[in-house]
């Protein structure tokens, strides 16, 4: 009778193997190697080599010297980055949250991500617990700029590096659009269409601001206002007004409901928004108001909301600067590693923009 031999499975991983068979000479070597060295010594060919060590070297096992030298990192530690957005009911926030979530898994960076409500106090006890749960780095997303020294002092002192986007903090390095340059591009696009089908007669131009959220932001509509003005030079300065629309659409949509409740005969109304949402909101109080077509309103961000809206006919929304929130965590992420590995970083790191209008998404 025959004897029925069991061979047992190995489910092994070969380049994985490949890969510990790497490091595990780094290990015993206990010395810098070059790839060549390698290569020679484990007999793996260069491209896998190659291959093997830059990923170490992304994901922080190993340093790569300016002479090409690989070392194993004493410290393999995972990193853990904390994450403060600016709030869950906010599209754009979301947004650059899913793009940070996913940034952050494709190099094994924990993530704690906490929600700062569009609130200023909430912010600064999401800052206390990034501090309590010792992460290595934090990426701020809010809004009030009075409680920014405030979040940057106990980051500061609990020595932990800050990167705040789009709002600037003191002892952090800055992370976002140029909010002057984005307001021009708003405002350019404004004048064109009042030019255009208006043959350049406006009566208002509306900035919604953000005045909370300090200086930086509110040039975003600075920006705008100065974009109209040199495409349209003769308009008076008193047809340039400025009104607090926090970001938000319901706030937003009451202040240019008012607004157009006083102005009820004019025809030729200009609106630069600080965000989408913002925008939105204005585009509610002219449809309630049945003055579609004497309004045109360009927004921030880009977000799918607003794209929807410039889809439909007759909507006032005519275009919104998109700042590419999928492109935020990628960015975030490579600046966040950069800064704790003691690299240099520029102080102010834009992210790339466009104009997104009717006619380009058709």
């Amino acid at each position: 009778m025959a004897v029925r031999r069991t061979i047992k499975r190995l489910y092994l991983i070969p380049v994985l193997s490949k890969a510990l068979d790497i490091l595990e000479l780094l290990q015993s070597e206990n010395q810098p190697m070059t790839l060549e060295a390698i290569h020679r010594q484990t007999r793996i060919s260069k491209t896998t080599v190659y291959r093997v060590l830059k990923t170490f070297v992304h994901r922080g096992y190993l340093s790569q010297s300016p002479d090409g030298l690989y070392r194993q990192v004493t410290r393999p530690k995972k990193m853990r980055f904390g994450f403060a957005g600016q709030s869950a009911d906010m599209p754009f926030s979301n947004e650059v949250t899913e793009s940070l979530r996913a940034a952050a898994a494709s190099v094994g960076v924990d993530l704690l991500v906490l929600d700062n409500r569009y609130d200023a106090a909430t912010a600064l006890k999401n800052a206390e617990e990034f501090v309590r749960s010792r992460v290595d780095l934090v990426i701020e997303f809010q809004v009030e700029e009075e409680v920014a020294p405030m979040i940057g002092d106990k980051l500061a002192e609990a020595k932990i590096p800050l990167i705040a986007i789009d709002i600037p903090h003191p002892h952090a390095t800055y992370f976002g659009v140029d909010n002057y340059r984005v307001g021009i591009e708003a405002g350019e696009t404004l004048s064109a269409y009042a030019t255009k089908n208006w043959d350049g007669k406006v009566d208002w131009v509306l900035g919604l601001d953000l005045p909370e959220a300090g200086q930086l932001v509110q040039s975003r509509i600075t920006g705008a206002l100065e974009g109209v003005r040199s495409g349209i030079p003769d308009l008076p300065v008193e047809s340039f007004v400025r009104i607090d629309g926090r970001g938000m659409r319901d706030k937003s949509r009451k202040v240019i409901s008012d607004f157009l409740q006083r102005h009820p005969k004019d025809r030729r109304i200009l609106i630069a928004a600080a965000t989408d949402s913002s925008a939105l909101g204005a585009v509610d109080a002219v449809r309630e108001h049945k003055r579609q077509k004497h309004v045109a309103i360009v927004g921030q961000d880009c977000i799918a909301e607003a794209i929807a809206e410039m889809k439909r006919d007759g909507s006032p929304l005519i275009g919104s600067v998109s700042h590419e929130a999928g492109s935020y965590g990628p960015n975030l992420i490579h600046l966040g590693l950069s800064l704790l590995r003691g690299q240099m970083v520029p102080p102010y790191n834009y992210v790339a923009h466009k104009m997104v209008t009717r006619e380009s998404l058709s």
